[in-house]
């Protein structure tokens, strides 16, 4: 199972929010290539990124971060925010993204995603962003009348990697993941999925790595690392482990 650390990015700065809300962001620092490198010290081969003020414009704003994150760790970095575009989705992947995280033009859009997924073999990744079970958009912003599962059924067959699965009332509140609503989805899909939303510890990676025979491909954490309460690399050999 892959553990990434996430970076996400606010004015250039790496930052976290309580339930996706940009007025509720903590300031963790504002050298985002720094923080990917103190990543790849602790043994991390993948990261996660995050152009928060994208999802809300609909386009890149935080480009210089994203490329100095990049130029900066010689793992996979897989970026989503504001990535609407078969442009934004070329553009990205020449600058050295391995992979997009398309969310919002997933729900709006799919046959783009589709088309993606068929053009970039193995680089497009769809995020269910879920509050009460509902698929969320527009930087969670707006929820629409689409389940999870339904959202995440009209890509299957697609060439999508992977489901990209976040409980919005638990991100960024250390609760813990919500281990039963991810592995359903996994179980009632033929895409791997990626947890997101809520790390607080050891447990859940070692939970979560009990099912990543059962589709769960890698976890996504942030501020569980940036408070000290996951250490990366105990993390990563827990999910190593299995």
């Amino acid at each position: 199972m892959i553990v990434f650390p996430a970076i996400d990015l606010k004015g250039g700065e790496v930052v976290r929010l309580a339930e996706g809300d940009m007025d509720r962001a903590t300031v963790y620092g504002d050298d985002p290539a720094a923080q990917a490198r103190l990543f790849d010290a602790a043994g991390a081969g993948h990261l996660h990124v995050v152009d928060l003020d994208g999802s809300f414009a609909g386009s890149a704003q935080n480009r210089e971060a994203v490329e100095a994150i990049v130029a900066a760790f010689p793992g996979y970095v897989q970026l989503g925010g504001g990535i609407r575009t078969p442009a934004d989705v070329e553009g990205w992947f020449e600058t050295g993204v391995a992979r997009i995280v398309i969310g919002t033009a997933a729900l709006k859009d799919p046959q783009f995603v589709k088309d993606m997924a068929r053009e970039y073999e193995g680089g497009i990744v769809v995020a269910v962003d879920a509050r009460d079970g509902m698929v969320a958009t527009d930087g969670w912003a707006e929820v629409s009348d689409v389940s999870i599962v339904d959202m995440a059924r009209r890509f299957e067959d697609a060439g999508v990697a992977s489901l990209l699965f976040t409980d919005i009332g638990r991100d960024g509140l250390l609760k813990g993941v919500n281990i039963d609503a991810t592995v359903d989805l996994a179980r009632r899909v033929d895409i791997p999925v990626i947890a997101s939303g809520g790390v607080k510890g050891l447990d859940d990676i070692h939970v979560l790595s009990l099912y990543a025979n059962e589709g769960i491909e890698g976890v996504i954490t942030g501020r569980a690392l940036y408070d000290g309460r996951l250490d990366l690399a105990a993390a990563l050999a827990m999910a190593a482990r299995q």
